[in-house]
């Protein structure tokens, strides 16, 4: 095996381990301290919020489709006098 090899082996087995530590830390961190992160998430803001962007989603989606479904009749109606139904 040539140097280079051998050296970018040794690298990537020092970042995997390292990798490892640090995420076994901040796991430990994370299950010390998630109860008072979850106490600051604004649930209720965030449940307001998501009402408001689902409610002006459906009412833009219930505009298009409206819309299409006119366009579509209109279509339908100058088909039918076209072919004399």
């Amino acid at each position: 095996m040539s140097p280079v090899l051998r050296g970018a082996r040794r690298a990537g087995k020092l970042a995997g381990s390292s990798a490892l530590r640090a995420g076994a830390a901040g796991a430990l961190w994370a299950r010390d301290h998630g109860g008072e992160l979850l106490d600051q998430i604004p649930i209720e803001r965030i449940e307001s919020e998501v009402r408001d962007t689902v409610g002006t989603a459906r009412e833009r989606i219930d505009g298009f489709v409206r819309h299409e479904l006119r366009d579509l009749r209109r279509a339908l109606r100058q088909q039918r006098k076209r072919l004399g139904v």
